[in-house]
């Protein structure tokens, strides 16, 4: 397994992340929440990928507060109490999204963020966090009160680093400053939507943090499985995942184009689309660790083989000239 630092920081992680949104509970619901995870695997069924990415050398966990209402932080805690030293996983988790209905059930508020994180860590059964992340932007709190709730989590020692994820580059680029000039703890990370059938944060966002030394851990780096296998090819969750058919859904035509070359160099490399697509992601500048969801052994040995896997310039051309410009999506 390869290892890197997350941007400037001393913080040193595996080139793939195990995303833990796919450990929960498929049957988790709020009142009103548009959220589901109906291809969520339940807690005995989870554990032998945690096990599995641990013997592969993955030492970086990524979870959220929201993934099944807490289920998936249940279960990222103990398994990984269960199969790893804490001091040798980095766990990462975030905060935003809706918890339970009410005015404080959600966003960055000093009170939201300070009740979230008691509530992650007894989830996680862990004294710290060692990536807290914001999971979006919050248009209804005034950045300055989020980030000096964030520098105090930090100081209180529930957690050692703090990332961002989607947004726009001049919002993540005003929370910097405001860290910054208030001398708060500022952003290691931007886990952000990158893929080949979405590039648009290579025109901001990706620049912008490769030049500020912040370390990019893409979400989604195989398009919710779009990616992972021929384009006829029709998964559980491709029928029940309302949130990517959002994402995707306007531009299937275009992304069409896109995997058709991306399955003609997989049947010409004989190797998984899943290994080609990651392939490509892992080699763009900037990029530290993506992160993958994983709900078949296959899956986890795919994305570490795919950092062996080079691709020549005729064929990252390939794969990237049949790309159009796409609509936000993600935020």
């Amino acid at each position: 397994m390869q290892h890197q630092r997350l941007g400037n920081s001393g913080l040193s992680v595996s080139r793939i992340c195990l995303g833990c949104m796919s450990y929960g509970d498929p049957n988790a619901t709020i009142s009103g929440s548009p959220l589901g995870w109906k291809w969520a695997l339940p807690e005995k069924e989870s554990l032998p990928f945690f096990k599995k990415a641990i013997e592969l050398g993955i030492n970086f966990f990524d979870t959220a507060n929201v993934y099944s209402f807490g289920a998936s932080e249940e279960i990222t805690g103990r398994a990984l109490k269960e199969y790893a030293r804490r001091e040798d996983v980095v766990l990462a988790t975030k905060v935003y999204n809706p918890m339970r209905p009410g005015p404080y059930g959600r966003g960055l508020s000093r009170k939201a963020i300070f009740h979230e994180v008691d509530a992650s860590l007894r989830r996680l059964q862990t004294d710290y966090i060692d990536l807290y992340q914001i999971h979006r932007w919050d248009n209804d709190t005034p950045i300055e009160e989020t980030m000096e709730a964030l520098h105090d989590v930090v100081r209180a020692g529930k957690a050692r680093y703090l990332g961002a994820s989607s947004m726009w580059a001049w919002q993540f680029a005003k929370a910097q400053h405001v860290a910054e000039k208030n001398g708060w703890t500022k952003f290691i990370t931007m886990q952000n939507h990158w893929n080949l059938i979405y590039r648009e944060e290579e025109r901001e966002m990706a620049p912008l943090c490769i030049d500020q030394g912040v370390g990019l851990i893409p979400w989604s780096p195989l398009a919710r499985g779009k990616l992972a296998r021929a384009p006829e090819a029709k998964t559980k969750r491709m029928e029940t995942d309302g949130f990517g058919k959002r994402l995707y859904a306007t531009m299937e035509e275009a992304d069409a184009r896109v995997q058709e070359a991306l399955d003609k160099i997989a049947k010409a490399r004989n190797l998984p689309h899943a290994q080609i697509a990651l392939a490509w992601l892992l080699q763009k500048k900037g990029v530290t660790s993506p992160i993958i969801g994983a709900t078949k052994m296959n899956h986890l040995e795919d994305a570490v083989a795919a950092l062996a896997v080079k691709l020549e310039k005729d064929e990252v051309k390939a794969l990237e000239s049949p790309y159009v410009a796409h609509p936000n999506a993600g935020f």
